[in-house]
């Protein structure tokens, strides 16, 4: 009977050793992309992916006590790893949008823009809308709500669909592409690094497409969810997240 008891006692401990560390251990998987400077890219010097959202979710995960890892991947591929579980939180620039609610469920907004236009250098018209485009074929990034409003317009002979920004730019730098529309920040913070000489970004045109990006989590995840909206609210209040616009060349906003 005392042996019995030993057993018994061992096998408690045992499961309160391996239950309770797991817990407090849990590594929550972060997709971020690796070519939405200044959102999210990758740094050469470190291999590591950095940027406005890596900072805030790490911000984040220090205020509200999760273990956060970065996992680095394709704009397309975030959402379905989000929903079959190889992640648990988008951070990346990723507008919240309607049909993006219908599978993810979005943190409150935490920056909001449009799309912005370059087109070749030598191309010195002042575009001010999509229409001044008809008919010529523009690029855009796969997967992002730009791509889908070009096509839905109608007004070009072709959309040509694009893995990364910087693809997009490297065909306006060669006069491949007549146009190219993509997130405007990560635009200006890309020409503004001087890699692409011969494109110019055009500040006559006006937005079509503005949203709010916003941390992605999957549905029914309203636990998580609210830890990082309480995390973002008191990092608002508390100027860290326009300290971090700041520090990657943003406008902090009102």
């Amino acid at each position: 009977m005392p042996l019995k008891r030993i057993v018994q006692a061992a096998v408690a401990a045992l499961a309160i050793a391996t239950v309770a560390p797991a817990s407090a251990q849990q590594v929550l998987k972060v997709g971020s992309t690796p070519t939405g400077i200044p959102f999210t890219f990758l740094d050469t010097k470190t291999n590591t992916i950095q940027g406005i959202m890596v900072d805030l979710i790490t911000e984040i995960g220090k205020d509200a006590g999760l273990n956060v890892q970065i996992e680095p991947m394709s704009f397309s591929a975030l959402i379905p790893s989000l929903t079959s579980s190889k992640i648990d939180i988008i951070a990346a620039a990723m507008f919240i949008t309607a049909p993006r609610k219908e599978v993810v469920d979005f943190s409150d907004p935490i920056y909001t823009y449009g799309e912005g236009l370059v087109v070749p250098k030598t191309d010195t018209k002042a575009y001010s809308t999509q229409e001044d485009l008809k008919g010529e074929t523009v690029g855009a990034q796969v997967g992002t709500a730009f791509v889908d409003a070009l096509k839905k317009s109608g007004l070009f002979a072709d959309v040509k669909a694009y893995d990364t920004i910087p693809d997009i730019m490297r065909d306006v730098n060669t006069g491949r592409l007549k146009a190219g529309f993509a997130d405007y920040p990560i635009l200006a913070y890309n020409l503004k690094q001087g890699g692409f000489a011969d494109v110019r970004l055009v500040d006559s045109y006006k937005p079509v497409t503005v949203g709010s990006v916003g941390i992605g989590v999957r549905k029914g995840e309203t636990e998580l969810l609210g830890k990082i909206n309480a995390s973002l609210a008191k990092l608002k209040a508390n100027g860290t997240i326009d300290k971090i616009l700041e520090k990657w060349g943003q406008k902090a906003q009102g």
